[in-house]
């Protein structure tokens, strides 16, 4: 076979590691020097991918995306193929991803990615990743027995959605233990009672908490000895790639609805945005060759990307006390404040978004890299920017970049903030149009963005999660409809579910990395024993 692409082999966003392969990147998940993986280069599109793919299925459009990241070296077409066939077999709907149009006259359309088994688009890359730890794994213990076989210890920060599909994707997989983190109280009671086939471990503290727990346990030498530790969240690659998919199948979709035209229309992806890597898959679609005119960050009132987009400057603003108190303790927001403000759509309650730092790479690479001698000199270039501006973040609370930087992330992105209010009113004036929609909170942000734009483009906000995921909520702004009953939504699958005893384990903070290592290292060693 032959030798990976670039776009096949992987580097660290902070210079520190090159050369890794597709499943180092997966089963490692956070590089050395703690930055993030990348592949080497972002592949452009086959000459004639318009026409060819224009009436591919989901999992082929998935094949051939993912064949441009994945050397056939390491994962053989026949069990690409299969790979991706079991991750989406057990959606509700055929197409995965369906476009639907929600307003004609203002082209606004919705990708509704909340169609796996949990409700919510993580499901989309969660599935896939776990048939690829399976994978991985299955061909690395052929032939082994007892202590020999390799163990995946899985460890997860969720504000909700990531630790349930985290679940799904990996229930049943031989050889892997589950850890999730979430913050106490910061859930919404289906998100929690969708975690109760694992460890839960719920943190006295924010999902930053929770996340920083994470990075320190990839980095800490002693836990890395006894145990090969996994990340589901989007700092591993796999998640984002698997994002990618939904993005042109949106855009072939509208094509053959006959809204939209590629010669005449222009289109806009409008995201809700936490953590950006629902958005920076995105940005690899459009880098690889999506004619996508611009990425739209639609934040709540946890702005960090908006202010971001506005001055050049990225820093956290924590927010106490009185400030940070908004939300609705049924949906999972209200709890001690800690530094962020809670609000309607919890699993965006985050003040730094991980994934921007993939962004920052490349928006380095390109800006600072210009004038590179090689291609490798330009990584280098791109890796020690990026390194150096998360130093000031995590020393300085911030940094600030230069006005060439700043327009190069202009360029393929604009920011909207939306708050709770405008959310509430969102939900019910949605509920109004002739359809009858009702969005979740985190969708009712991406449609509200969408509808600020003037430009005339055709509109994909990404809905993505179920409304009955945050119910209180979206009672909250459809009190006053009288045809609104909210049982008329609610999935089968919830019901009753919110009764289920709960499985979960009460970590503080000020017990630090030293206990939440020695808990994982006995739960694992427990469950070795059983086996």
């Amino acid at each position: 076979m032959s030798s990976p692409t670039t776009s096949q082999r992987y580097l660290s966003t902070r210079g520190g590691s090159y050369g890794f392969s597709f499943e180092e990147t997966v089963l490692k998940g956070l590089a050395a020097d703690q930055g993030l993986f990348l592949p080497e280069d972002v592949p452009s599109l086959p000459s004639n991918w318009q026409h060819d793919w224009s009436h591919m299925s989901f999992s082929e459009l998935a094949f051939q995306i993912f064949s441009l990241y994945i050397a056939p070296s390491e994962i053989e077409p026949v069990a690409l193929r299969d790979i991706i066939d079991r991750s989406y077999s057990r959606f509700r709907v055929s197409s995965v991803t369906p476009t639907v149009t929600l307003d004609n006259a203002r082209k606004i359309h919705l990708l509704e990615l909340y169609h796996g088994e949990t409700f919510a688009f993580k499901d989309i890359a969660l599935q896939f990743l776990g048939n690829l730890f399976e994978f991985f794994l299955v061909k690395r213990n052929e032939g082994k027995s007892g202590k020999d076989r390799e163990h995946l210890t899985v460890v997860c920060a969720t504000s909700g959605d990531t630790g349930s599909a985290s679940i799904y994707g990996l229930r049943g997989k031989k050889d892997v233990s589950v850890f999730v983190m979430y913050p106490t109280g910061k859930v919404s009671p289906i998100q929690e009672a969708q975690m109760t086939t694992v460890h839960c471990l719920s943190v006295d503290g924010t999902f930053d908490d929770c996340q920083a727990f994470v990075k320190d346990l990839f980095n800490d030498d002693l836990i890395n000895s006894s145990q090969r530790l996994a990340a589901v969240n989007s700092i591993n690659f796999a998640r984002i790639l698997a994002q990618i998919t939904y993005y042109f199948a949106s855009y072939f979709s509208l094509i053959r609805s006959g809204t939209y035209s590629p010669s005449t229309d222009q289109i806009r992806f409008v995201v809700p945005t936490g953590n950006f890597g629902d958005i920076l898959a995105g940005y690899f679609a459009k880098r690889m060759g999506l004619p996508v005119m611009k990425l739209v960050i639609a934040c709540n009132e946890n702005d960090i990307l908006h202010r971001f987009l506005q001055t050049g400057t990225y820093e956290k603003k924590p927010v106490h006390g009185a400030a940070a108190a908004g939300g609705l303790g049924e949906d999972g927001a209200a709890a001690s404040p800690e530094g962020v403000k809670e609000t309607l759509s919890p699993s965006m309650d985050i003040l730094v978004s991980s994934n921007f730092e993939r962004l920052l790479w490349f928006v380095a690479h390109d800006v600072y890299g210009s004038k590179a001698h090689s291609a490798q000199e330009r990584r280098e270039i791109a890796g020690r920017n990026v390194k150096e501006w998360q130093t000031q973040l995590k020393t300085n609370g911030g940094f600030s970049v230069e006005k060439t930087v700043l327009d190069a992330v202009c360029a393929d992105f604009s920011a909207e903030r939306v708050s709770d209010a405008e959310t509430i009113a969102t939900i019910r004036d949605v509920y109004r149009w002739p359809e009858g929609y009702i969005l979740d909170p985190h969708s009712a942000i991406a449609v509200t963005a969408a509808l600020r734009s003037t430009e005339g483009a055709h509109q994909v906000a990404l809905a993505t999660a179920h409304p009955a995921k945050f119910a209180k909520a979206v009672e909250m702004a459809l009190v006053d409809e009288k045809r609104f009953r909210f049982k008329d939504i609610l999935p089968k699958q919830f019901v009753g579910m919110e009764k289920r005893p709960r499985r979960l384990r009460f970590v503080r903070r000020n017990e630090g990395l030293e206990g939440l290592r020695t808990l994982i290292v006995d739960e694992v060693e427990k469950e070795k024993a059983k086996r």
